[in-house]
């Protein structure tokens, strides 16, 4: 069982001038974003590839990164912790605003007068994986509720993620770049 008050650790690989696999580090994360508005709202920025194909021993490069998008060609690693979604609308809104304006600023976040308003899009290929808890996809006729284990592929959609369970919830994301 995932306990979401633990940090989350790092374990990186490389070769040695003799070829020989190590462990190069070995590290909780320090690259954590957080929303003072939305309390229990934690982002992990793991790792990311800066072009296609990765250059396997490029330097590490997550602390350079910002917003939500992942570099032209490359792609972003990351962990998000969702605390329950507020009840009350106006909080909500409050909390999606404060988030977008300080993380997310390179989101398309555009809403409808009935989207939620964590509605948003981006040109990539999401690979999403609930690692604890449940969260709901919403997307703009439907959702569903994901439980731990499931897995969604967002490829380009206008969407947003509510968890509605009362319970803490964290998903593993992957962004890779793409194009319509």
């Amino acid at each position: 069982m995932i306990d979401l008050a633990d940090p989350i650790r790092r374990v990186i690989t490389e070769n040695n001038p003799d070829g020989k696999s190590y462990i190069s580090e070995d590290a909780l994360i320090t690259n954590i974003k957080v929303v003072p508005e939305r309390p229990g709202y934690r982002v992990s920025n793991i790792w990311r590839t800066t072009e296609s194909p990765a250059l396997i021993n490029a330097p590490d490069s997550i602390h350079e990164h910002i917003g939500v998008l992942p570099p032209k060609n490359g792609n972003v690693f990351r962990v998000i912790d969702y605390p329950p979604e507020p009840k009350d609308a106006a909080e909500l809104k409050r909390q999606q605003d404060a988030t977008f304006g300080a993380l997310y600023p390179d989101a398309g976040h555009e809403l409808g007068p009935h989207d939620h308003p964590g509605m948003h899009i981006t040109e990539t290929v999401d690979y999403a994986v609930v690692l604890a808890g449940e969260m709901t996809a919403i997307l703009e006729t439907e959702e569903t509720v994901l439980k731990t284990g499931d897995i969604l592929i967002q490829r380009g959609t206008n969407h947003a993620w509510a968890n509605r369970s009362g319970q803490a919830a964290r998903i593993l994301f992957i962004l890779l770049d793409g194009k319509y």
